[in-house]
């Protein structure tokens, strides 16, 4: 159950930053920060944060068991 928390943490962290750095026109740099066309909708998004904010969420999670 932690990991779908920590999924869904991770997304919505990454969904946050990418949508404000990537508006202003920047990749980010190391962020990878790229436009994903999504059905008719377009939206910024970066694996590493991703990544990283799931392993973060998860991590926490697991230290307040």
């Amino acid at each position: 159950m932690e990991m779908i928390k920590a999924l869904t943490l991770g997304a919505i962290l990454s969904a946050t930053i990418a949508l404000v750095i990537g508006s202003q026109g920047s990749s980010g740099g190391a962020l990878a920060i790229h436009m994903a066309h999504i059905a008719d909708f377009k939206l910024y998004w970066s694996w590493p944060i991703f990544l990283s904010g799931s392993g973060l969420s998860f991590g926490l999670m697991l230290m307040q068991r």
